[in-house]
C-alpha cells in the first residue's frame, strides 16, 4: 500500500526519537530512558538536556553563525503516544511499537525565528496552531476541536556546523499554550535533523516531548517538518582600499587647479575651460575680452547680451521691427490697424473698414438709415391674434431687405411686443412668433440668416397704458434696431 506524506512524517518522527534513545543509553539499553520519562525523574532530564545546550554554546563559538531566517512547518500533535509513554516508558512504547497513527494525529501550521548563537546553537522562537480536542488536566473530556495556540523558544544544539549537508541536532527550552481559556506552560525537549538545501536554505524534521509545568498544559508529542529561508542576503566581505601614494608637489600659485606651467592667467583665478582665466559673468567668455563682464552675453556681440534697439523687450535679433516698439505676438511690431482709424486691429470691430472709436471702429450707421428701419417697424401689420403678415406690410419690409443686402456689415434685431390682452404665455408666444415671421421674410428677400435674429417679449415691455384703446394699439409693435458689430 502507498504511504501518505503524513504517516512517513511520523514515521521519521519515531526513528528521531529512536536515535535519541539510542544516545542516552549508549548501547540500546532504552529502559534507561524509560525511567527518565516518569515525571519523577523528568525534571533531571530536563536539567540534563539544558547543561548539554550550555555546553554545546560554551565551545562551539566561531565567527560565523546561521542568519536570521523564517521558517515554515506543518506539525502534527500526538497526545496518545506520550499518554503511552508516561504509562510504560519509552523502551516499552517502541518494543511494543504503541507509537499512534497519523490519522488519530491533528495537523497544524507553524511559523518561526532562527538565529544562529554560535556555530553549533541556533535561536529558535516558534508560534503554532492547530485544532484538537485538547485534553486539559483535571477538567472535563471535550470531544469538541477548538484552536490551541502554542509558542516555545528553544535552542537547537547542533552535532555539526551549517555547511554540512544532513547536521543532526537536540533541542530544549520553554513555551506556552493557550486553549479557549486555559493558559499552561510546558518545557519543550526532542531531536532532529538539519538538511542543507542551498546556501542558507535548509529542511528541517523535529520530534518534541512537551512536558507541562502549569496545571492546565498537557503532555502530548510534536512532530514537525519545514522549510527556513534566510530573511537577507549573507553579507560580503568587506573590501580593504588600499591608499594611494601622496600626489607629487605642485606650483598652482592662484589656486584654480590648474597648474602655472598651463595657466594663461597664472596671477588670477579661472577656469580650465578658458585655460585658467576668469569668467565673472560665465558666458565663455575672458574678462579680458569681454566687453559685459558683468552681464553674459555672446561672442558677436563682444561678450555683451543681444541689444534690444526699441527697448520692447524683444532682441533685435528676433524683432521684425527693431527700431519701432511692439509686442511678442507681431514679433516686435505694433499692433496692426489696417483701416488706418486709429484702432488697432485687436479692439477694432471692423479692421478692414474705417470708423470711430465710438463705433468700436466700424463706420457710424446714416441717419437715413435708421430712420427707414424705424419707419418700416412701424408699417408691420398682421391679422388679428394671429402671426399671418398682411400684404400692406411688404412694401416697407422689402425696404429694409434692400438696405441689409446693400451693406454686409449690418446685422438687425427684430423684437415682438403684445398688449396686456390675453393670456400672459399666448401673448409670450404670438410675439415670439411675429419677429420670427418678419425674419423669415427678411431671409426670403435674400439677407443672411446669420445676420438677423428675432426675440419675443409679450406683454412685458409695454411703451403706452394697455388701459385705453390707443395705449394697446401702441404696444402692440415690432421694433427692429441695426448695428454693424
Amino acid at each position: 500500500m502507498p504511504v501518505s506524506a503524513s504517516n512517513r512524517l511520523v514515521f521519521f518522527a519515531q526513528v528521531l526519537i529512536n536515535m535519541c534513545v539510542n544516545y542516552f543509553t549508549f548501547s540500546g539499553e532504552a529502559a534507561i530512558f524509560a525511567t527518565i520519562t516518569k515525571p519523577t525523574n523528568m525534571k533531571k532530564f530536563i536539567l540534563s538536556i539544558a547543561a548539554a545546550v550550555a555546553v554545546t554554546i560554551a565551545y562551539g563559538q566561531t565567527d560565523y553563525t546561521k542568519p536570521p531566517s523564517i521558517g515554515f512547518h506543518l506539525f502534527f500533535n500526538d497526545f496518545q503516544t506520550a499518554a503511552d509513554l508516561r504509562t510504560n516508558g519509552l523502551a516499552n512504547v517502541i518494543k511494543d511499537r504503541q507509537f499512534a497513527k497519523s490519522k488519530r494525529m491533528r495537523t497544524g501550521i507553524a511559523f518561526s525565528y532562527i538565529k544562529g548563537l554560535s556555530k553549533k546553537v541556533d535561536f529558535v522562537g516558534t508560534l503554532s496552531g492547530s485544532f484538537v480536542a485538547y485534553p486539559v488536566p483535571n477538567k472535563p473530556a471535550n470531544s469538541e476541536q477548538y484552536l490551541l495556540l502554542e509558542g516555545a523558544a528553544t535552542a537547537n544544539a547542533k552535532l555539526l556546523s551549517d555547511k554540512y549537508i544532513i547536521n543532526p541536532f537536540v533541542t530544549a527550552g520553554a513555551g506556552f499554550s493557550k486553549f479557549k481559556g486555559y493558559y499552561g506552560a510546558f518545557l519543550p525537549v526532542g531531536v532532529g535533523m538539519q538538511f542543507k538545501v542551498l546556501n542558507s536554505i535548509y529542511l528541517l524534521a523535529n520530534a518534541q516531548y512537551r512536558i507541562p509545568i502549569t496545571e492546565n498544559a498537557a503532555y502530548h508529542m510534536y512532530y514537525s517538518m519545514g522549510v527556513a529561508v534566510p530573511l537577507k542576503k549573507k553579507p560580503e566581505p568587506k573590501v580593504v582600499e588600499v591608499a594611494p601614494p601622496p600626489a607629487p608637489v605642485v606650483v598652482d600659485k592662484d589656486g584654480d587647479g590648474i597648474l602655472d606651467a598651463d595657466d594663461k592667467c597664472p596671477d588670477v583665478p579661472g577656469i580650465a575651460a578658458l585655460k585658467g582665466c576668469p569668467d565673472k559673468d560665465g558666458d565663455g567668455i575672458a574678462d579680458a575680452e569681454d566687453e559685459c563682464p558683468d552681464v553674459a552675453g555672446l561672442a558677436k556681440y563682444k561678450g555683451c547680451p543681444i541689444p534690444d534697439t526699441d527697448g520692447d523687450g524683444i532682441n533685435d535679433e528676433v524683432d521684425k521691427c527693431p527700431s519701432l516698439k511692439g509686442v511678442a505676438r507681431y514679433q516686435g511690431c505694433p499692433i496692426p490697424d489696417s483701416d488706418n482709424d486709429g484702432l488697432n486691429d485687436e479692439d477694432d470691430k471692423c479692421p478692414n473698414r474705417p470708423g470711430p472709436a465710438s463705433n468700436q471702429g466700424c463706420p457710424e450707421i446714416t441717419k437715413e438709415v435708421i430712420e427707414k428701419i424705424n419707419f418700416a417697424a412701424k408699417n408691420v401689420f398682421f391679422a388679428t391674434g394671429s402671426y399671418k403678415l398682411l400684404p400692406k406690410s411688404f412694401k416697407s419690409l422689402d425696404e429694409v431687405a434692400n438696405i441689409m443686402k446693400a451693406d454686409d456689415l449690418l446685422q438687425i434685431q427684430i423684437d415682438g411686443h403684445t398688449d396686456a390682452q390675453g393670456d400672459d404665455a399666448k401673448n409670450m408666444t404670438l410675439s415670439e412668433n411675429r419677429a420670427k415671421a418678419v425674419k423669415d421674410y427678411l431671409v426670403s428677400k435674400g439677407v443672411p440668416a446669420s445676420r438677423t435674429n428675432s426675440a419675443g417679449y409679450g406683454e412685458t415691455k409695454p411703451v403706452a397704458d394697455n388701459k385705453t384703446a390707443a395705449g394697446r394699439a401702441k404696444n402692440r409693435r415690432v421694433e427692429m434696431t441695426v448695428r454693424n458689430f
